[in-house]
């Protein structure tokens, strides 16, 4: 197995999992918090594909999908480059209301073809390329891509937590 196929499996995984999550869900159960000030599923969906968005468009040095496809609306918020949901308030959380399961699903599945095209030509010599100099060290693109499917997969772990809580209530 090579690389691309190591990367590209890591992140079907959690395309696996967000088809999961999203299966027989209807858009009030996208927006359901399970306690106050808690995360619902649509924002855990939204956050952990525009955190795949934000660094994968940076990777290519491309526009964002969020941007370049318009689908800000569809959230009911602005469409914002920089706004991936980190340090989130209570009140911007429950700001991000996709209109359906489509828009959801619509937004994750762009942004995974993205991502797969990318994965596709990444070769062992691209991991050590230097992304991101503002940290200390500097962000190579292996580091990048294992930290955004970590981050991916927590977050779709808490989306089918809430699911599960969802259901048995």
């Amino acid at each position: 197995m090579d690389v691309s196929e190591l990367l590209s499996d890591a992140f079907g995984r959690v395309t696996e999992h967000v088809d999961e999550i999203l299966d027989g869900l209807d858009t009030e159960a996208l927006l359901a918090a399970p306690a106050e000030d808690a995360n619902p599923i649509g924002w855990l969906i939204w956050h952990l594909t525009r955190v795949q968005d934000h660094h994968i468009s940076e990777l290519l040095e491309q526009e964002q999908v969020w941007i370049q496809q318009d689908f800000a609306p569809r959230f009911g918020i602005e469409a914002d480059p920089d706004d991936v949901g980190y340090g989130h308030t209570p009140e911007q959380v429950a700001a991000v209301r996709p209109e359906s399961l489509a828009a959801l699903r619509d937004y994750f599945v762009a942004v995974d073809e993205r991502t797969r095209g990318l994965l596709a030509t990444v070769t062992a010599t691209d991991l050590d390329q230097i992304v991101d100099r503002r940290w200390d060290p500097p962000v190579t693109m292996g580091v990048r891509l294992v930290s955004v499917v970590d981050d991916e997969i927590q977050h779709a772990g808490q989306a089918a937590y809430v699911k599960g809580l969802l259901e048995r209530a």
